[in-house]
């Protein structure tokens, strides 16, 4: 087991963003908003997001679709037809 590599997302400019965070881990990658986790991609690309935080904050949504490749309303799709599952990552 490798320990998990954590960098800062990056702006349009290039610049680190605080508190926006990319964890990589054996198991895949996860996205991190301040102290809360927001999404996890399996190595198989399976997406999970949190059910509560998921939609947390412009902030959080801009790097969440950074983060997924995709905008909300194809992530809202998304969930809507199972391709992307809901749980709460922050037990």
């Amino acid at each position: 087991m490798q320990t998990p590599t954590i960098t800062n997302m990056t702006s349009s400019r290039g610049n680190k963003v605080p508190n926006q965070f990319i964890i990589w881990t054996d198991e895949g990658c996860y996205f991190q908003s301040y102290q809360t986790v927001i999404a996890f991609r399996d190595n198989e690309g399976n997406v999970t997001l949190d059910e509560n935080r998921w939609d947390y904050s412009v902030t959080t949504g801009k790097y969440r679709n950074k983060f997924l490749g995709l905008n909300k309303r194809e992530t809202e799709q998304d969930i809507k037809y199972g391709h992307i599952k809901l749980t709460n990552l922050n037990r």
